[in-house]
């Protein structure tokens, strides 16, 4: 296409992902539906095909020398700086232009994203004006934010309020003005590198998840496609424009038809059954399926909603919704989600043979489809047993009122020179750092006054109380290390179960929380480590619910393990909160050396200790054969030490809040 600075994939060419694919076309032909959440591992294709859309997207009309690139056919949505042209009796010119992708960083700062003072019209003219920011760049177009989940949660409230309302408010530094800001909003994370608050997830409309292409064929059509491309990006693109060009047409197509097209009473009412069979909280996906229901319809060509459009809507804004706990295996299993959804079509088309739809019948019993579920799984090795809610899981960091958030522990702000710049604020005391922009921003509006009174020639007239300081954010957040003795002896007596639903019960905490989680093992002749310091506690369920045991006890090895990762962390990073949780019987019968393997455990344990570790032990030798090896390792640690079978809510609360230093 011309004007494009490079070659752009072309979105038709994209192989499999097709729930993807649909979820954005869709918003394409309806951004009032809300914008779509793409979550799936690396290398599939999230932030080509954001990058592919926006080519192939249809050319929008525009203001011409407006800068919010307001839409000359709807003067409903016009800027302030519009309507008064109009109204002062100028004319409106107009042109096209490409739909404009406009990328989010993760670093990016609010005055950035939201618009914030003009400093040099200020400077110059003694005036505030404003400064248009990214969702003033993105109105019309497209906005894409790759990470998502590692964007601060204000930002991520700006954009979802400014996608929800069409409209961008903007009160600071003595302006105010509001502007339109309707944009497709496209967030892409890997679940891996940590989730968005539950709050956040569902407000986004639709969400697909993604996996890498497993079947040999359809990876070896990615590779030739991709290597096309590289080699002759031009050439690849003219083999796809007709492919291209049809896309565009139906998009089109599908725009001027969607207000022409009817959901009936009985669609919509197969709608809140669904939701409703579901128990999807709150009334946000009745909408977003009722909309994106009726956007799919018009894709298709049709103006009368039917039941494919609910079940496709249901596919994309259900997923996300439905997960009523953080380890609720079932809100994320799609094949589930859709036989529920398949159940409720299937009786309402039976109702609707019979010639009435009644709101009130009893839903189709699941015990089939749930049998169906169950049928194929692998079998797991030693299932959690039943978890326990934890309270109050966190540690003694001390910090001031203001900086506490409820239910999470994730990020404080301060003023030292540690941490991503945030904001400018006023300083209390002597500043730490200065915030520069901040401080012309402030002393801006006076310039062209105090110039005229100076006398010393300065471009820049600054007093006192115009000067800003550096507020910066920080994560800060602990990080629970768990050495999880895997050995034969816990598979004795049920102690492995018991033990995976303790440690289901401390990840959900985790998870509320926001902590890191790491995970050591040790059976056989080692010790590893099944998972890295991560944000995803789900990542770390799933390798717990399959982990098996078996095999003699390196005890000392996964504490010098854990002794090496504890090292690092704090290395990279002097102000980390580590909790280390030891479950094991204590006994050990592998030595590191060839040497004596209690005398390598004592060693070990001192040197965690001299880290200065928060540490808990969590003893699961059998009852009628107690010689108190854990207790001595707990000792041996600087910790508390405590039976499994000790661990109901009440207890494992009081265990950590001792391990943390609260007591």
């Amino acid at each position: 296409m011309p004007g494009q600075i490079r070659p752009i994939f072309p979105f038709t060419a994209l192989v499999g992902q097709e729930l993807m694919k649909l979820g954005l076309l869709l918003n394409a032909v309806n951004p009032k539906i809300g914008g779509i959440l793409v979550r799936g591992e690396k290398g599939t294709a999230k932030s080509t095909a954001a990058r592919a859309l926006a080519h192939l997207l249809p050319e929008v009309p525009i203001v011409a020398d407006c800068r919010f690139s307001c839409d000359p056919t709807r003067p409903a949505t016009w800027c302030d700086e519009c309507r008064d042209r109009v109204d002062q009796g100028s004319s409106l010119e107009t042109k096209h232009r490409h739909v404009q992708l406009i990328e989010l960083p993760v670093s990016a700062t609010e005055d950035r994203v939201v618009g914030t003072l003009d400093i040099e019209h200020a400077v110059t003219e003694g005036k505030r004006r404003f400064e248009s920011g990214l969702l003033a760049s993105a109105n019309r177009g497209i906005l894409y934010v790759d990470e998502v989940n590692l964007l601060s949660d204000h930002l991520v409230d700006v954009l979802l309020d400014a996608a929800a309302m069409g409209v961008n408010y903007v009160e600071r530094e003595g302006i105010s003005i509001s502007h339109p800001a309707e944009f497709i909003l496209i967030g892409t994370m890997n679940p891996e590198e940590g989730e968005l608050r539950p709050q956040l997830l569902d407000r986004f409309a639709l969400t697909a998840e993604v996996e890498g292409i497993h079947e040999p064929h359809l990876r070896a059509e990615v590779v030739k496609r991709r290597a096309a491309f590289e080699s002759d990006p031009i050439a690849f693109n003219v083999l796809w424009q007709d492919m291209e060009e049809g896309e565009r047409q139906r998009v089109e197509q599908a725009r001027t038809l969607l207000p022409e097209v009817i959901l009936s009473d009985q669609m919509l009412d197969l709608i809140t059954r669904i939701c409703s069979d579901l128990q999807v909280d709150g009334l946000r996906a009745d909408i977003v399926m009722y909309k994106t229901a009726m956007t799919h319809c018009a894709y298709d060509g049709r103006t009368e909603v039917n039941m494919d459009d609910i079940r496709v809507a249901a596919m994309l804004a259900l997923p996300h919704r439905r997960r009523r706990q953080p380890f609720d295996d079932t809100g994320n299993d799609p094949g589930d989600l859709e036989r529920r959804v398949q159940s409720q079509i299937s009786q309402a088309e039976a109702e609707n043979n019979e010639g009435a739809l009644n709101p009130m019948s009893e839903p189709a019993s699941d015990n089939a489809s749930d049998e169906q579920a169950g049928q194929g799984e692998a079998p797991r090795v030693d299932q959690p047993g039943a978890t326990f809610r934890v309270r109050k899981f966190a540690a003694n960091i001390n910090p001031p009122k203001e900086r506490q958030r409820l239910g999470r522990r994730t990020s404080v702000t301060n003023t030292e020179p540690v941490g991503r710049y945030v904001r400018g604020a006023i300083p209390e005391e002597r500043p730490h750092s200065l915030a520069l922009d901040a401080t012309v921003r402030a002393a801006a509006p006076f310039q062209k006054e105090r110039r005229e009174a100076a006398t010393d020639g300065r471009i820049l007239q600054l007093r006192t109380w115009d000067i800003r300081e550096k507020v910066r954010e920080r994560r800060l957040s602990n990080l629970i290390v768990f050495v999880l003795d895997t050995s034969g002896s816990m598979g004795v007596e049920n102690h492995m179960v018991m033990t995976k639903g303790a440690i289901l019960s401390l990840l959900t905490d985790a998870y509320q929380k926001r902590d890191r989680i790491a995970l050591v093992t040790f059976h056989g002749t080692g010790a590893e480590i099944l998972l890295e310091p991560t944000n995803s506690v789900q990542r770390a369920e799933r390798i717990l619910r399959h982990l098996p045991t078996g095999g003699r006890t390196p005890l000392a090895d996964g504490l010098r393990i854990a002794g090496d990762l504890l090292s690092k962390e704090r290395d990279r990073d002097s102000a980390v909160l580590p909790v280390l949780i030891v479950v094991s019987d204590g006994r050990a019968n592998v030595a590191l050396h060839g040497s004596d393997p209690i005398e390598d455990v004592k060693q070990m344990a001192a040197k965690i200790r001299e880290l200065k570790v928060n540490s808990l032990v969590v003893d699961t030798e059998a009852e009628h054969f107690r010689i108190g090896l854990a207790s001595r390792l707990a000792e041996w640690l600087g910790g508390p030490c405590y039976r499994i079978d000790q661990l109901d809510a009440h207890t494992a609360s009081s265990m950590v809040r001792q391990a943390t230093g609260r007591g």
